[in-house]
């Protein structure tokens, strides 16, 4: 992993600061992105000390030409991009006479219309490499429903089908699809306002334990590859 060069696009998340930390420690060049540049500032001060290779570009996933000038920068920054990390998105559980067509909207563009165009400007590059792996966080409401998920459901199956099909469209390109079917992390996800759902954080997955695991998934190397894992908190086994 040493000087390989890792998007993480929604780095100023909870789960995309880690996965960043755990890259760096491996010696990779390490770019983030995020739409608030003081956050961006202050993860750049933190992570990039010690000689590390971090980079902050502020980006909006739902704008073409933002995304396009966010891979850009980081091709010219480190002469490509070995893995991309699509750690965005925004969550939703609400009855369904409850929600707000513009917020609905909101998700549908940031969960589904942004990992297209972060998606398909990167892989553009990984495929005249013939290489690189691209890891989706559909998280387990891309693989199954519960009460109240119905547009947040609707965008992280879209993922799940998008990615699936990904697969078919680049064999033999070089690039490795992973799925993340992740229960519940303990992560900022439940303090969203549209996210009306009593948990218990201490019960859930650490940020960390997720970020070994995408760290397993970006060393797959020659044939091998981790396209889909279910990982879950110990009290949600098996769904």
């Amino acid at each position: 992993m040493k000087n390989q060069s890792i998007l993480i696009a929604g780095g100023t998340g909870d789960i995309g600061r880690a996965c960043a930390e755990q890259f760096l420690k491996a010696g990779a060049k390490v770019s983030i992105t995020g739409r608030d540049q003081n956050k961006l500032d202050q993860l750049a001060s933190e992570l990039g000390q010690n000689g590390r290779k971090v980079s902050v570009i502020k980006a909006d996933v739902t704008d073409s030409k933002s995304v396009a000038d966010m891979v850009e920068t980081v091709i010219e920054n480190y002469g490509g991009i070995d893995v991309l990390v699509n750690a965005f998105g925004t969550g939703m559980i609400q009855p369904l006479h409850d929600i707000d067509p513009e917020q609905a909207a909101n998700v549908l563009d940031v969960n589904i219309l942004g990992t297209f165009l972060v998606t398909q400007e990167v892989t553009r590059h990984m495929v005249s490499a013939k290489k690189g792996s691209v890891i989706m966080f559909p998280g387990i409401l891309g693989k199954t429903v519960m009460k109240n998920t119905s547009i947040y459901s609707a965008s992280k199956y879209a993922v799940t089908g998008f990615t699936k099909a990904l697969v078919e469209e680049h064999k033999r390109s070089g690039i490795r699809y992973s799925l993340f079917y992740l229960g519940g992390v303990n992560t900022s996800f439940w303090d969203n306002p549209n996210v009306n759902m009593r948990v218990q954080k201490d019960k859930m997955l650490s940020v960390d334990e997720v970020a070994k695991a995408v760290f397993y998934a970006a060393l797959q190397q020659g044939d091998s590859v981790l396209s889909e894992l279910v990982l879950q908190p110990e009290s949600h086994q098996m769904v």
